[in-house]
């Protein structure tokens, strides 16, 4: 699976990479000439005293060295960018993909993988292209060249070569056919050390709130020590790489210099043959080493690779239409749903079942029921965060599976259950409702959640910093603040998702009686668990286990609904009902 990536992502990129290998053939072949002229100036420069000779022949060296520094300063600059520019591709190709998923797939993969994916694992491919483009390239060139000219100084020393170089790829092959699973495993760990530091950081304020610090400690240290066991398991494999690698190349040094002394006793090898023997044969197995630090990248990277990939494959769940329709203007802000059932994958019991009812623009649809009854999932079908397993869901009079994505989000504004805001400013985060929103506008949606007076007393206004997840503010200034990113929206639909649970009761009533006017003209929809947020709605729809046990006004329910009665038992005197 590397390889596939490797080879489509890399497809753009044949031109730098087709001049890493010319450069590199240059300096390595260069590279390879000094040991001959070396041993040119011993054998005969030195040996006869021809001045002249050692003065040309070392110019020549010279040269070739300049040469060769340059070919290999080229080939490394076209390799670094080639493998950053590929990084670079890597992680906004996962990003995009990522951006096309549906919550399903998020909550499948998990966002600490998802990032690891992006980050660690990205850097892992990068890294091994970089190492490719500077060593995987050279070391065959040098290899094979070093064995041909190796031979062409003396035969007779052919067979240490024949006996070495086999031997190290059986040892380094060994070894690296063990490390496979070990790193497979690391980067699994690093997936869960991720998720718990992500758990324990999020959390910071529950986990000190119930003393939990110890409890907590103690469950990073065990995936710490379980990663840590891994990496030491994979270390130790690794550890063994050079030392095979070193005994090889100086037991194959001794071996040169012994039978090649012997063969210049006995007048079948000159001194600077033996010198640029020895000297080609160190360049092989040099050669073969930098092969062994690909070779130790490989398995990891190609653990990474196939992590990528498995992102990059997934095709989302909520998939848009081929043939885009857009929305009937004449039907804006009208919400229907049809025999809608949702099941997640592998379920027993679905999470909503045969759920249908309408809502027009002017009016308030407001669901209720106990915890897990499916009133959250029911919200999330409409911007199509999930597809319906059956049935219809229907925005502005057509079905969201034929709506263009972007021109369905035009028409909702959902406020989530859980308020988040992105680092950056008051300003930027209400934008993130209308891009082109002005300052009137902005402080016109602040206004009617209830936030300009907190926002005008913060000391740079709309232009006030914000923390990533908007942690500079309490919970009930982040739901105003999130409310009015949707208001400023001015959308069809307002998909309120239990929306008004961090507010007191006087600012959720002075809310809710801010938004009458300002939605005269679109449909919301309110997800609460509080009585006392829906009981002006113009249809309350009561969910119990997914299906809808009880439709009508607060007045109807109160008087015939037993699920209702019961919630507005446990949360309102008879008074206060009324």
């Amino acid at each position: 699976m590397l390889l596939r990536l490797l080879r489509e992502r890399l497809a753009p990129y044949r031109r730098p990479l087709a001049l890493v290998v010319l450069f590199q053939f240059v300096g390595v072949v260069a590279m390879l000439y000094l040991p001959s002229l070396n041993a040119d100036i011993i054998d005969y420069g030195v040996v006869t005293g021809d001045t002249g000779y050692i003065l040309r022949t070392g110019g020549e060296m010279l040269a070739i060295s300049v040469v060769q520094i340059v070919c290999s300063v080229t080939a490394v600059w076209f390799g670094a960018r080639t493998a950053m520019s590929l990084g670079r591709d890597l992680r906004a190709a996962l990003f995009a993909r990522v951006g096309t998923f549906s919550t399903r797939e998020v909550q499948d993969f998990g966002a600490p993988s998802l990032i690891t994916r992006s980050t660690n694992d990205v850097q892992q491919v990068q890294m091994l292209v970089l190492m490719a483009c500077t060593i995987a390239v050279s070391s065959p060139i040098m290899m094979v060249g070093g064995v041909f000219m190796a031979l062409r100084e003396d035969m007779g020393l052919g067979w240490i070569l024949a006996v070495v170089v086999p031997a190290l790829f059986l040892s380094v092959g060994f070894v690296v056919s063990r490390m496979v699973p070990s790193f497979r495993a690391m980067q699994a760990r690093i997936d869960e050390v991720n998720r718990v530091l992500r758990e324990q950081i999020t959390g910071i304020r529950v986990v000190r709130a119930f003393v939990r610090e110890p409890h907590e400690a103690a469950r990073f240290g065990e995936a710490n020590d379980d990663l840590t066991e891994v990496a030491v398991r994979a270390g130790r494999w690794m550890a063994t790489m050079f030392p095979i690698v070193m005994l090889v190349v100086n037991v194959s040094s001794v071996a040169v210099i012994w039978f090649g002394g012997h063969r210049i006793n006995d007048g079948e090898m000159l001194p600077g043959a033996m010198t640029a023997f020895l000297t080609y044969l160190m360049q092989i197995l040099m050669s073969v080493m930098m092969a062994t630090f690909m070779l130790m990248m490989i398995p990891r990277a190609s653990v990474c690779g196939d992590r990528i990939a498995e992102v990059l494959d997934t095709d989302s769940s909520v998939v848009p239409s081929g043939e885009p329709v857009a929305p009937d203007p004449e039907r804006r802000g009208h919400l229907e749903l049809e025999g809608v059932t949702f099941s997640y994958p592998g379920a027993e019991e679905p999470v909503l079942s045969e759920v249908s009812f309408e809502a027009r623009p002017g009016q308030t649809v407001a669901v209720i029921g106990s915890t897990g009854s499916g009133k959250s999932t029911l919200v999330n079908l409409v911007p199509r965060l999930f597809d319906a397993t059956s049935g219809t869901v229907r925005v502005a009079g057509q079905d969201v599976r034929d709506l263009d994505p972007d021109l369905l989000w035009a028409q909702l504004g959902l406020v989530p259950q859980k308020a988040y805001l992105f680092s950056g400013t008051v300003r930027s985060n209400l934008q993130y409702g209308k891009a082109d929103a002005t300052d009137e506008e902005m402080w016109a949606a602040l206004e009617v959640a209830q936030g300009r007076d907190f926002v005008e007393e913060l000391p740079d206004g709309l232009d006030t910093k914000v923390s990533q997840g908007g942690t500079n503010f309490s919970g009930g200034q982040r739901q105003r603040l999130a409310i009015a990113r949707a208001l400023v929206r001015k959308p069809g639909i307002y998909l309120f998702d239990d929306s008004f649970s961090a507010l007191d009761l006087a600012t959720d009533a002075r809310l809710r009686a801010a938004l009458r006017p300002e939605t005269r003209d679109a449909t919301v929809v309110i997800v609460a668990q509080r009585v006392s947020t829906i009981k002006d709605a113009d249809l309350i729809l009561v969910l119990e286990d997914g299906r809808i046990v009880g439709r009508g006004t607060h007045h109807e329910l109160l008087a015939g609904n037993p699920t209702y009665q019961e919630i507005v038992t446990s949360q309102m005197t008879a008074e206060e009902a009324a």
